[in-house]
């Protein structure tokens, strides 16, 4: 499953059961509390019903008299008919007498509501458990099923841009072979359009890899390597390249867990842009800093920064795909890029998670 139909996948079982649970959740808590005041309400009720055997003098065997106790009292002022009270231990209850002002005060243990509240507790968590990971199944086949059309239309598409990419290889190495020909003719070696039709082709070239890496996202192999290894090898293709740009490199041991094709094109695609975009025998500085990669150079800058990632973004110089298939090759490899620039120069900021100390 590729990295983007994964967070899709989140996104919908997220969404989907995140929205049910909280109906199953706001759903047991009424059940709760309805269950809850009709308990309150029945231990009420008998209360009432244990004071008016008292009252009529009736049989009160059927009561506990451990559960059940009443005493009289004397009242100068009127008490609503309507209270009812509790304690930690005790339900209590006022119920005026026959034409006089004493009262009598029924109490009655809660040892049993406090069992079938608990009860009651453990019934709803149980019930609500069920039907959460019910849920968490049902949600998790809709987003499946939900799925499956991006995942046939991504297919479709990848293999269409693979076999398109493997299609252009054939002319790509027969147009670098003819231009290698046509610079052995002595007069052409130095022809600013054969030049020009060289750098051209590297370019295709440069992004026709980017997009072959790119397209191997779903069989990425991750490896700890000595990302300084790499960072020398990108720096000497692009020596060659840019023989008028100075490189330090302040990099000896730098141990990241990532795919070695996919960071030499995110590498390969930020140091030949700080080399074509520079000023005349400008400079390149790469070097580490705990688990950050950081390539600057000493150009004209960048006018807006935040959105050199963008796919519609692009100048004159470029087409914007390239940066667009470096942030996505990051993101696959969980990899932050950051960039500041300014009129005196641009530098872009590679943030590591995985890194081995």
């Amino acid at each position: 499953m590729h990295h983007h139909e994964k967070t899709a996948f989140l996104k919908f079982f997220v969404t989907y059961f995140v929205s049910v649970a909280l109906l199953i959740l706001v759903a047991g808590y009424f059940y709760f509390s309805q269950t809850n005041n009709h308990y309150l309400k029945t231990e009420e009720f008998s209360l009432i019903e244990y004071a008016r055997h008292i009252k009529m003098g009736a049989s009160i065997k059927d009561y506990s008299t451990k559960e059940y106790q009443y005493s009289y009292t004397d009242s100068s002022k009127h008490i609503d008919i309507r209270n009812f009270t509790s304690t930690s231990k005790s339900f209590f209850k006022l119920l005026p007498m026959n034409r006089n002002k004493a009262y009598i005060k029924v109490s009655k243990s809660k040892q049993s509501f406090d069992k079938k509240i608990l009860d009651l507790k453990i019934k709803v968590i149980i019930i609500q458990a069920l039907l959460l990971l019910l849920f968490a199944y049902i949600s998790y086949v809709l987003a499946k099923s939900a799925l499956k059309p991006l995942q046939e239309s991504i297919a479709t598409l990848d293999k269409f841009a693979k076999d398109l990419i493997h299609d252009l290889n054939t002319p790509i190495t027969s147009i670098k072979l003819n231009i290698k020909l046509l610079q052995k003719v002595p007069e052409l070696y130095d022809n600013s359009a054969i030049l020009r039709l060289n750098k051209s082709v590297h370019d295709i070239s440069e992004l026709h890899d980017s997009l072959t890496t790119l397209l191997q996202e779903e069989t990425f192999q991750m490896q700890t390597l000595n990302l300084c290894e790499i960072v020398e090898d990108v720096v000497q293709t692009q020596k060659q390249l840019h023989q008028h740009i100075k490189f330090h490199i302040e990099c000896t041991t730098f141990k990241v867990k990532l795919n070695k094709n996919a960071m030499k094109q995110i590498l390969q695609n930020i140091i030949s842009n700080a080399c074509k975009y520079n000023k005349k025998n400008g400079h390149v500085k790469i070097y580490q800093k705990e688990n950050m990669l950081y390539i600057e150079d000493n150009g004209y800058g960048i006018k807006e920064p935040s959105k050199i990632f963008n796919r519609a973004y692009s100048d004159e110089h470029s087409s914007g795909i390239g940066l667009d298939i470096v942030k996505r090759l990051a993101h696959a490899m969980n990899i932050t890029l950051e960039v500041l620039s300014t009129a005196n120069g641009t530098t872009f900021i590679i943030k590591f998670k995985d890194t081995i100390s």
